[in-house]
């Protein structure tokens, strides 16, 4: 499908700084539902390929190799501070300016030289990794090759050698997705999590379970998804003892008969953003609306339920399903 124009806001500045200090941390919903980002901590050079139903993504490394689940920070750190723009009425551009040390600090990484070093390392392979996808982003769906970035460039040095400014400009394919605000929430404690494994499960509960009362995975299905290179029987103890050390924020892992895998939020996460909705009510909701992304829904609606005062809901269920067909109709 050829690319149609991007959505305009409010206008079209040359750049947009980043300056919001308070934006939460965002992330797009496209790579939170697809193993996009390698989880390896050495340079990977596979071509991977992944199909979903009727999705299909082929992720093509540089010889630096594929983009890591550590490198999407810098994604996450633009993708929140161009929703907090647009949340306060400013205008945004694909292009951004941000300051180095900002970005290290909100992702909680260390401010030394050598972070700096590999600061410029996650840049070159965050450009260079080449996907082509089906995936739809704000209603549109490209068949595309694109990088993760278009480019990026460090425009002033200190005389030490560390980065001061640096400018990044995202892909069309991302840059839509924010503007569509198809992005969700995460847990500012989400860049403590080290292991990569754990940050791609903990994006998988976010996405698919969310603040539903629970959400059932299989094993197969789970390791599928995460884009492990694990063989099954690995990536099976490596989420057992994820399930028993519990270092993911807002969610708990248990492994059930049949090998399943069982996500729970827990109660604090439930409470702090609006009612809690039932299996059943997913189920009823993508009847109600086919096609459509069901948890980009939910997101709409707890923030159209946050925006008109917390009304007390006689059934969340049935208020969330009659959302989601008015949506659809």
């Amino acid at each position: 499908m050829a690319e149609q124009p991007l959505p305009n806001p409010s206008g079209t500045p040359d750049f947009f700084l980043c300056d919001i200090a308070t934006a939460l941390p965002k992330d797009d919903m496209a790579s939170m539902e697809h193993p996009v980002f390698s989880l390896s901590t050495r340079p990977d050079r596979r071509v991977l390929d992944y199909a979903h139903g009727a999705t299909r993504i082929r992720i093509t490394p540089s010889v630096k190799g594929l983009a890591t689940i550590h490198d999407k920070d810098i994604l996450i750190y633009c993708i929140s501070q161009l929703v907090a723009a647009l949340n306060a009425g400013r205008d945004v551009s694909k292009r951004l300016e941000l300051v180095a040390h900002d970005l290290l600090k909100s992702t909680r990484r260390e401010t030394g030289g050598d972070s700096y070093r590999r600061l410029v390392e996650a840049f070159e392979r965050l450009a260079g990794t080449r996907i082509t996808t089906n995936i739809v982003t704000g209603d549109v769906e490209t068949t595309t090759g694109f990088g993760l970035i278009e480019a990026w460039t460090v425009t002033r040095r200190t005389k030490s050698g560390r980065m001061v400014s640096v400018s990044v400009t995202l892909s069309d394919w991302l840059y839509r997705a924010v503007l569509a605000r198809s992005v969700l929430s995460l847990s500012p404690d989400y860049f403590t999590l080290r292991k990569p494994l754990e940050r791609r499960v903990y994006e998988i509960a976010r996405k698919h379970c969310g603040r539903q009362a629970s959400w059932r995975v299989s094993m197969a299905v789970l390791h599928r998804k995460s884009g492990s290179a694990s063989p099954l029987r690995v990536f099976r103890k490596m989420i057992r003892d994820m399930a028993m050390a519990a270092p993911l924020p807002d969610y708990d892992l248990s492994v059930e008969p049949g090998d399943l895998v069982l996500v729970r939020p827990r109660m604090d996460l439930i409470e702090a953003d609006g009612p809690a909705l039932p299996p059943e009510a997913f189920e009823a909701a993508r009847a109600a609306a086919p096609g459509m992304d069901i948890y980009a829904l939910e997101a709409d609606w707890r923030r159209y339920w946050l925006t008109t005062g917390k009304p007390r809901l006689r059934s969340p269920a049935k208020a969330f399903v009659a959302y989601c067909a008015k949506r659809a109709s």
